[in-house]
Parts: structure tokens; sequence; C-alpha cells
């Protein structure tokens, strides 16, 4: 069987996470999203309902499951049983930022990294964005799974 971990703070999970998982889907036996604490950032959303959230989007998706990680990432994959790492790419950016991790995961575990690339169509949906566009209360329903909108609104909700 073969295992592959989807890691990412997924805070909010969006469209672009999802098609990635399908993917992921297609090409390992079980894929594990697992929403990592990053102590560079501040999430928007709480761990617990970002899990919730992601496990909702991916439900009709086989072999797909979410969980929370902490620490780090090789010690999950080691402990899951993971084959590799997957990581989505939606440009030269993306990849810039992952090829070092890449590296340091495979020289910290032996643990190889699968890029995806992204959807066209979905270069453009970020997190980071989403959250900046809610902030300024944009629609940002389109660019995230269904429920994910209404979590974001009640999180800026309950921050103000």
């Amino acid at each position: 069987m073969s295992i592959a971990v989807f890691p990412g703070t997924f805070d909010p999970i969006t469209v672009g996470h999802v098609d990635i998982a399908a993917r992921a889907a297609a090409l390992f036996d079980e894929v594990i999203i697992a929403v990592a604490h990053n102590s560079t950032k501040t999430p928007l959303l709480d761990s617990e309902t970002r899990v919730a959230l992601a496990a909702a989007a991916t439900v009709n998706i086989e072999g797909v499951r979410a969980t929370q990680t902490d620490g780090l990432l090789v010690d999950f994959c080691r402990d899951a049983g993971a084959d590799a790492i997957v990581k989505g790419l939606r440009g030269g950016a993306d990849f810039d930022a992952e090829r070092p991790m890449a590296l340091m995961n495979r020289s910290l575990s032996g643990i190889e990294t699968v890029f995806i690339v992204g959807d066209n169509g979905l270069s453009h949906v970020a997190s980071s964005l989403v959250r900046d566009v809610a902030r300024h209360g944009g629609d940002v329903s389109s660019y995230v799974p269904a429920g994910v909108s209404e979590a974001i609104a009640r999180s800026l909700a309950a921050s103000s």
C-alpha cells in the first residue's frame, strides 16, 4: 500500500488544495492531509477547524483523510509509513520555495517529495489571498470548498 502525506497549514483549505489531493489520490492508495502548525504564521482558523474543513472538503475522494500534525514532517511521515510527500506547485516561485524543503526532508529521512503541478485555472488561488480578500469583505466562496467561507466569516467576526 502506497501512502503519501500532503502537508500544509490549510488556512484555509482551497479548491486548489482539493485538486491536488484528488490527483494525488489517483497516484497513491492513501493520501493523508497533514494539517500542520507553522510557528512563523498566525492562523486565522484553529487547527481543529482546519482539519474538519479539510476532511469535509475531501470526503468524496476515496483514500484521502485529514489529521493534525506538529513537529518535524519527516517524523510524521515515518510514523504514518508514508512513501512520499506531495506538494502542489502553482508556478516557479512555489518550486523555488519547496525545493530546499524537499531536499532537507530527503536528507533527513530518505523520503521523496512528489510535485504535482496545479490546475492552470487555479494558479491564482492561495490561502493567503483568500484570507486577505475575506478580511476586506470580499466573497471567497468560489475559491474554497463548501462551508469554508462561513468558517472564515465566523472566525473574522469573533476576532473583531
